[in-house]
């Protein structure tokens, strides 16, 4: 793996050209038959909780999710990150250090300054990388930044360290925002392929009961799960 000096000699002075979600570089989606879960953990104020209704429904039903951790949740919950880490049903990603959109030249996001340069975007992957890797005992696969936004240069950077940039094509919970019944229909309709991004750092949202009431009847009708993993190596 390219250390940090080997990164700024390779990315530090390009310029992006593109900047959002779904860029150039970044999976959106899988060639799969499955549905890919994925649930980020942002910490910081108001954000480091869990949602154990929504894990439990998860357990309960045998439903296998990706859980995208940044570094303030993990240190605010490391025995449970630690349980979530040795639960076959779940895999750990990478959602960074301090929570920030991924960016070579300080671009912003919903308010959000991203980080300032190539250097920053480094600390930013690497940071928790290396927190993620010794609470698991391997190097995490995947990223999504805080916001979920990147441009191309650190997209680039993303692949360079030996992580896919990842997000999504249903939004299940707008950010933990949505009420039960939006929760539950923008899941229910996920379909081979879909990536769907909600949280579980955010228990008094409304993502916990919409899944409970989407997850039984996609089963039904035949939808299958995947980690992230798996999905993107069917």
């Amino acid at each position: 793996m390219p250390g940090k000096q080997e990164i700024l000699a390779e990315f530090a002075g390009r310029r992006p050209k593109e900047w959002g979600l779904h860029i150039p570089g970044v999976v959106n989606n899988s060639p799969s038959k499955h549905v890919a879960l994925t649930f980020d953990a942002c910490g910081g104020p108001g954000g480091t909780a869990c949602d154990h209704a929504l894990l439990k429904t998860l357990r309960r039903l045998n439903v296998p999710a990706t859980l995208f951790i940044n570094s303030r949740w993990l240190h605010a919950n490391p025995s449970l990150a630690a349980e979530l880490a040795a639960d076959p049903l779940f895999e750990l990603a990478n959602h960074g250090t301090a929570h920030l959109p991924l960016s070579v030249s300080g671009k912003s996001a919903y308010g959000i300054a991203g980080t300032a340069n190539a250097a920053a975007a480094y600390d930013e992957l690497m940071g928790n990388q290396a927190l993620l890797q010794e609470l698991s005992g391997a190097a995490p696969k995947f990223f999504r930044p805080g916001t979920a936004f990147y441009d191309d240069v650190a997209v680039e950077m993303t692949r360079r360290l030996g992580m896919l940039p990842v997000n999504f094509t249903v939004n299940g919970d707008g950010g933990a925002t949505y009420p039960a019944a939006t929760v539950a229909a923008e899941v229910a309709r996920a379909a081979a392929g879909d990536i769907v991004i909600s949280h579980f750092n955010r228990p008094a949202a409304g993502t916990a009961e919409g899944y409970a009431r989407a997850l039984p009847g996609m089963l039904g009708r035949g939808v299958t799960f995947a980690r992230l993993r798996d999905a993107l190596t069917a």
